[in-house]
């Protein structure tokens, strides 16, 4: 233990020379957060890189860095950061609403999407997920996720001094900005590849770029392909002869962590963005970005120690910056990246592929068994819930899960792919298949929230199926997030082939261009967008004023209905504690009734904060097939 200090001890001191050398003199704030966090940093930093001898230096050159990020550091987001500092839960407040967008589908541009603010605050939106709009090759820009520079927007969107006034707008309105940190790869066209593939020996090392083959057969022996469509196995071959590990596109070249001046330059990236005005960045690939031979390349512990790294360079030089994972794997997988010093947000695509599955089979009992067992999470984090993202629709539960409710996972996958693209006799769904296998049935799902519920078969069931999974998004825990245009019932573009550099990837039938008549019609509840809108504004309105529904703490309630999802959510004691919240969802097509005795443990008067309607729970309850309820209840 004396050994462990004493090195500390010298590795302080080395930073603090460095410091001195580079002629930073670091205020209070940063000293107290360097004296808190530093222990940490180094920690994880030595653990990262403790086996090459300059690793001091380049943990001296990473505190440096971020001193000097904190000096530029603008002095409204350092009065921000000390807000959120104070209030280190504010992203767990019943008021948070995130909304997520393409900003040219959208809004053209930067300055568009300011004309959009008014309607994001009738909206009531407090988090505004900004989709890649960084610098990018077209065509092959992977959507924006083909990075060619973090520091340059899009010119045909806009430019960075366009970015931090927008950023600047939204914190002044109550809402934060969320954009897309890439940091597995980057574009083969950003200048860091482009003087790799030059042969420069400094940047070549930024990648995995090996001589021959060897070390890449040796790789993937362990490593699944992730588009073999695109490109077999992991790597790809160079212009010069050389390979270079590409996960994704053949444009996407990954970045080597175990290079520690890859670390470094990232860690600029990141510091940069967050001085522009970003709250909050959702970290794309999580699950990829450590390589080691021998292994999948997935999930690796090591994945979790850069994360953790990463925060405590930005809790130093950007205290208030918030991470969202981007993990799609398994269920137990996800839950791992989510703590108060890794991602303090999550995305929560079980609970968005079950909603969607719940709808499909009439049945709830994979969903309850998921809220049940993997709802609730670290204190200080929270899930995005979300019924529909700019992605795809995969079915990410566990087969194990499956397995103990009699399921079999790969035919429910099937059905559910079948389903969904409309190859299911009576399914009411008008999804389109993303990189389709007709002979396996394997697939993946595109379509808008309202075609998948069968908006272009029967616009009122389908308005009915739409609230319905957003009852359960927006009441189980977390920060709702909707992709904005669902509020209004927007439909699929199946002109989206049209489009250059779409034709082959069908998940742009579900990324539309701005719904302008859907958005006319929002004020009219006759129409199925002013009922959508009604709905959601509705959820929205009731779920800021019902403290029961802040935070992420989620009670489970056995309504022993196969058709009926229920869950309790619990006002914290600091409101009181006395009452809860009992959401009840009825995914069936018909009536289904709860006797009294499912309510023994409440007080029989209760009231539906949607409706206003008083209820008596001695008399059990009755739901109408699709109908929800969020019933303020008391316990006995």
């Amino acid at each position: 233990m004396q050994e462990f200090v004493s090195v500390d001890e010298t590795v302080r001191q080395h930073v603090v020379d460095a410091l001195a050398q580079a002629g930073i003199a670091t205020d209070h704030g940063f000293q107290q957060r360097l004296d808190a966090h530093f222990a940490d940093l180094c920690r994880l930093f030595r653990t990262l890189y403790g086996s090459r001898p300059d690793w001091q230096d380049q943990l001296a050159a990473l505190v440096v860095q971020g001193a000097r990020s904190w000096e530029e550091r603008p002095a409204e987001l350092k009065a921000l950061d000390a807000e959120r500092e104070a209030n280190s839960g504010w992203f767990l407040s019943n008021n948070m609403l995130g909304g997520v967008c393409y900003v040219d589908r959208y809004a053209e541009s930067l300055e568009g999407l300011r004309t959009h603010i008014p309607y994001f605050k009738e909206l009531g939106l407090t988090y505004l997920h900004l989709m890649p709009l960084f610098l990018a090759p077209e065509p092959h820009s992977d959507g924006g996720y083909a990075v060619s520079s973090y520091r340059q927007v899009n010119p045909k969107l806009g430019t960075m001094e366009q970015l931090r006034e927008l950023a600047a707008e939204f914190r002044a309105h109550g809402i934060s900005l969320v954009v897309d940190f890439i940091f597995n790869h980057t574009s083969d066209e950003h200048e860091w590849a482009r003087r790799a593939a030059a042969g420069d020996p400094e940047f070549s090392d930024y990648y995995w770029i090996f001589p021959d083959r060897t070390m890449p057969d040796a790789f993937e022996q362990n490593v699944r392909e992730i588009f073999p469509e695109n490109h077999p196995g992991s790597f790809i071959q160079m212009e010069d002869g050389r390979w270079v590990w590409a996960t994704f596109h053949t444009y996407q070249w990954d970045l080597n962590y175990s290079n520690p001046d890859v670390f470094r330059a990232m860690a600029g990236e990141m510091l940069f963005l967050a001085n522009q005005g970003v709250d909050i960045l959702r970290m794309d690939a999580v699950a990829f970005i450590w390589k080691q031979p021998g292994t999948p390349c997935e999930n690796l512990p090591e994945a979790h120690i850069l994360l953790q790294a990463f925060n405590a360079v930005c809790r130093l030089a950007a205290p208030s910056l918030l991470f969202k994972s981007e993990a799609i794997v398994h269920p137990d997988e996800v839950a791992l990246y989510i703590d108060p010093a890794e991602c303090q947000l999550s995305y929560n695509p079980l609970q968005m592929a079950l909603i969607w599955e719940s709808l499909a089979t009439r049945d709830v009992s994979l969903l309850a068994q998921a809220l049940e067992r993997r709802h609730n999470i670290p204190a200080g984090t929270s899930w995005v819930n979300y019924v529909r993202s700019h992605d795809d629709i995969g079915w990410t539960f566990a087969d194990e899960d499956a397995a103990e409710l009699g399921v079999n996972g790969f035919e429910h996958r099937r059905f559910l792919n079948s389903f969904y693209v409309n190859r299911f006799p009576g399914s009411f769904a008008r999804g389109v298949p993303f990189q389709d296998n007709p002979k396996t049935g394997d697939c993946r799902i595109s379509g808008t929230t309202a075609s998948l519920c069968g908006m272009e078969v029967d616009p009122a069931e389908a308005v009915e199926r739409i609230l319905l999974a957003h009852s359960v998004a927006f009441s189980t825990g977390g920060i709702p997030l909707l992709y904005l245009g669902d509020e209004v019932g927007q439909l699929n573009d199946y002109g989206y082939a049209e489009e250059e550099g779409h034709d082959a990837d069908s998940r742009w039938v579900h990324r539309p261009h701005y719904p302008a008549g859907q958005y006319a019609l929002r004020h009219d509840a006759s129409t199925p967008a002013g009922a959508v809108y009604a709905g959601l504004k509705r959820m929205i309105d009731v779920r800021a004023a019902t403290p029961e529904l802040a935070g992420t703490t989620l009670i489970d309630f056995d309504t022993r209905n196969r058709s009926v999802l229920a869950y309790q959510r619990p006002a914290s004691a600091a409101a009181g504690g006395e009452t809860r919240v009992l959401a009840l969802a009825n995914f069936s097509d018909q009536p289904q009734s709860l006797p009294a005795e499912t309510f023994s443990g409440f007080s029989t008067a209760a009231v539906d904060l949607l409706s206003e309607a008083a209820l008596q729970l001695g008399e059990g309850v009755t739901l109408l097939p699709r109908q929800y309820v969020w019933l303020r209840v008391t316990p006995v």
